[in-house]
């Protein structure tokens, strides 16, 4: 029997818990504090970036900062994965948080001297994408110890939705100590925020594996990684859970967010031409920026509240295509307030489609091999965000960000229904896993 039916046959389970994770004392404060270290990842990105800008002034440069933060989980995710299947995954979170803190402490040694160049910040804008890939998989994997299968549901969306908590108030943060504090005070500040979290590790008695039932923990090794790929090869679902990860990402991933200021200036504020005002288009801006943050936000606290979707093949790829469509409208739209709402149910989506698909991935993994399997999920679900520049940024730089993002949420679209009929063909369309049903 194939490890999707397997699941599959565990359907006769109580209905989890409302905000079943946020109840959970072990998980909660890690929540909090994963929060607090995706706000931190977020004020280093606002404060280092402007820093460099101002030095620098160099596009190439800029656009390496979005290469070198996600090239590292596309290349790094697998061997990570398996740091995570090996060894204590409180230790191997924490050494990306220490390297978070590291690299923080590094640009602010940088700024107080005045001896900032750019191959210094190359090396640390790497490794500062290193840190996020570390963390990825020894995350995951330390959030199904804390609440087990049944709730793991509850455990990843909300995890979700606590780091677009982050990612929403790390650039107000970021600003604020930016202009209150300078960007050397202000880095060195921002070492605090990573603290919460680490401090947390040394306390939680889980390390990833206590549910694993004396499951022996995988080597780690080039072969053995290879051996994990194959395995993951065979299975439908598995094989389309991430390839929708890596769709959403490689189509559209990052770069709505950094062709925010085009589509701000064309929009203006409340639907004003184009053109009419600096202030107009500066206003427009700010509330894209946050529809696109807050629908993850928002996405994350109403499917906990609600109940309603539950982790199946069918609902990722309707939520991934959802998130295709309103990508391709507002594309094309010329209505400010539709825009909004376009980017607000996006988020909703985006958040369901990832949340749905890294549970569907995490259930259905060999328990031995779970990290690995995570670790390919983040190769696609977040390596692949890296190839956004190119579907989005650099075509439009050819024929214009509306055309290139509208073609690109076409991919989605079109990518999506290919990717369904191959994971749903010849099996009903039932839950994944009754264990994981919310």
């Amino acid at each position: 029997m194939c490890a999707a039916c397997r699941v599959e046959t565990h359907t006769e389970v109580r209905k989890p818990r409302r905000f079943a994770a946020l109840r959970n004392k072990d998980c909660r404060p890690y929540l909090f504090g994963a929060a607090l270290a995706m706000m931190a990842d977020n004020i280093e990105h606002v404060i280092t970036y402007w820093v460099l800008w101002e030095k620098f002034h160099s596009p190439a440069l800029a656009g390496f900062q979005v290469i070198s933060h996600w090239v590292p989980f596309l290349l790094f995710s697998v061997y990570f994965g398996s740091l995570a299947d090996r060894f204590d995954c409180r230790r191997v979170i924490q050494a990306g948080q220490a390297l978070f803190m590291t690299v923080s402490a590094a640009w602010g040694v940088l700024f107080l001297t005045g001896t900032l160049q750019v191959w210094h910040a190359c090396v640390l804008l790497v490794l500062h994408g290193v840190s996020g890939a570390l963390w990825g998989p020894g995350e995951q994997l330390l959030l199904h110890d804390f609440v087990g299968a049944e709730e793991l549901p509850s455990a990843v969306r909300l995890n979700a939705t606590f780091r677009s908590l982050g990612v929403l108030f790390g650039p107000v943060v970021g600003s604020a100590l930016l202009l209150g504090l300078g960007p050397t005070a202000g880095i060195f500040v921002n070492v605090l925020f990573y603290l919460p979290l680490t401090l947390f590790l040394f306390r939680t008695k889980f390390t990833g594996h206590t549910r694993d039932n004396g499951v022996p923990r995988a080597r780690v090794g080039l072969m053995d990684s290879v051996r994990v790929l194959k395995a993951v090869g065979g299975n439908h679902t598995l094989v389309s859970m991430i390839i929708l990860g890596g769709l959403g990402s490689f189509f559209v991933g990052a770069s709505m967010q950094s062709a925010m200021p085009i589509f701000a200036q064309d929009l203006g504020a409340g639907g004003a031409p184009a053109g009419e005002g600096v202030d107009g288009a500066s206003l427009a801006y700010g509330v894209l920026l946050f529809a696109n943050g807050a629908g993850g936000v928002i996405g994350g606290i109403l499917l906990e509240a609600t109940g309603r979707i539950r982790p199946t093949v069918l609902a990722a790829v309707i939520s991934t295509a959802v998130y295709g469509v309103t990508s391709l409208c507002f594309a094309v739209t010329t209505s400010y307030p539709l825009a909004v709402a376009l980017l607000l149910v996006g988020g909703v989506a985006n958040l369901a489609s990832m949340s749905i698909g890294q549970t569907v991935v995490q259930l259905l993994a060999p328990p031995a091999d779970r990290g690995r399997v995570i670790g390919v999920y983040g190769v696609s679900a977040n390596g692949l965000r890296a190839g956004s520049g190119f579907t989005v940024g650099l075509l439009g730089a050819a024929i214009g960000v509306h055309w290139s993002l509208g073609l690109s949420a076409a991919g989605l679209c079109v990518g999506t229904v290919l990717a369904g009929v191959y994971a749903l063909r010849g099996r009903k369309s039932v839950p994944v896993g009754g264990a994981a049903s919310v």
